[in-house]
């Protein structure tokens, strides 16, 4: 079976979606003729035409706007946000409409749209190219939150989606685009569920995104030095979130680490710490620990990889959850 890396398997998924329900179409700025920045929508314009493979002007607010209209008439577009930074244009659409539509019309309309978005660091992007702002959609009641992690995991999370009656915010980690290719295999993944990678009883390691790359890796470091049995979840969906796995998992292993690259105040991981707390307190055995970015601005490429986290940071946060 041929090695492909997240780019493909999405492109994949799209011309495949797109050629067996013609409700389906593409929309955003550069989709069209020039296959997407990062050629994720490469070859569609071809394939299906102008009318399904829309070039949009730079207006990412309009963008959404004609997507919920087109959403409420019985199509399901899937919207491409260029860079995730550029997606707060959007927010006021995404908040005050396209998350509420189902509730304000109790019922009667839903609002079946995509919106695809290359967000994280890594990649030596300038300003507004690099952030990890999954809480701003997170937070955001009526919009569910996906970000895959791995070829594997990419086509059928985007299929989801697209089939999804509501509106999903789908942020792509694009330093996972083409840094590593996997034998994809005929999965299922489904919106609110997370996935254990790896099933273990001393210690719960959750990520997702471009850190759960990062996360194995230090994983499997860390292994030839000690011997133990991590448990690795790989939480898929931010936005319904899994706290079934995340509880069941903890009070199995009593110690957890969360791992993600977005800045440490008012993410997720204090989220899964919160239900942690909530749900399954006096089966810790350590305090949580949390591997994230500084509270600070990302910084221009230069200082990118000092304000990432590391495999070393995580390294160390496992050892400190076992030690203590």
């Amino acid at each position: 079976m041929a090695k492909i890396n997240m780019v493909q398997a999405l492109n994949t998924t799209l011309h495949r979606a797109m050629a067996t329900d013609d409700r389906v179409l593409v929309m955003g700025e550069d989709v069209g003729i020039n296959g997407g920045v990062f050629r994720v929508t490469d070859g569609l314009f071809e394939a299906f035409g102008r009318d399904r493979v829309i070039d949009a002007p730079v207006a990412e607010s309009g963008i959404l706007g004609v997507a919920i209209g087109m959403a409420v008439a019985g199509l399901k577009p899937v919207v491409e946000m260029q860079f995730s930074g550029f997606s707060y244009e959007m927010m006021h659409q995404m908040e005050g409409n396209a998350s509420r539509l189902r509730t304000r019309s109790r019922g009667q309309f839903t609002v079946p749209l995509v919106v695809r978005m290359p967000y994280g660091g890594g990649v030596r992007a300038l300003e507004h190219h690099s952030e990890s702002k999954e809480v701003f959609y997170s937070h955001t009641a009526g919009v569910k939150v996906v970000i895959p992690s791995s070829p594997t995991n990419a086509g059928p999370l985007l299929q989801a989606a697209i089939d999804d009656p509501d509106p999903v915010v789908f942020m792509e980690p694009k330093r996972s685009y083409r840094s590593f290719k996997e034998a994809v295999k005929e999965e299922q993944f489904s919106i609110g569920t997370a996935q254990v990678v790896e099933a273990g009883s001393d210690i719960t390691i959750i990520s997702w995104g471009a850190m759960m790359h990062d996360t194995l890796k230090a994983v499997a470091d860390l292994k030839k030095e000690r011997e133990f049995s991590p448990e690795i979840i790989d939480l898929l969906t931010i936005s319904p979130m899994d706290t079934a796995a995340i509880v069941a998992s903890v009070k199995k292993t009593g110690r957890c680490v969360v791992v993600q690259e977005a800045q440490q105040s008012f993410g997720p991981a204090s989220e899964i710490i919160a239900v942690i707390n909530d749900q399954a307190l006096m089966y810790l055995e350590a305090p949580v620990q949390r591997v994230t970015m500084y509270d600070v601005v990302m910084p221009l490429f230069a200082r990118e990889q000092l304000y990432l986290p590391s495999r070393a940071d995580i390294i160390q946060a496992v050892q400190k959850t076992l030690s203590f």
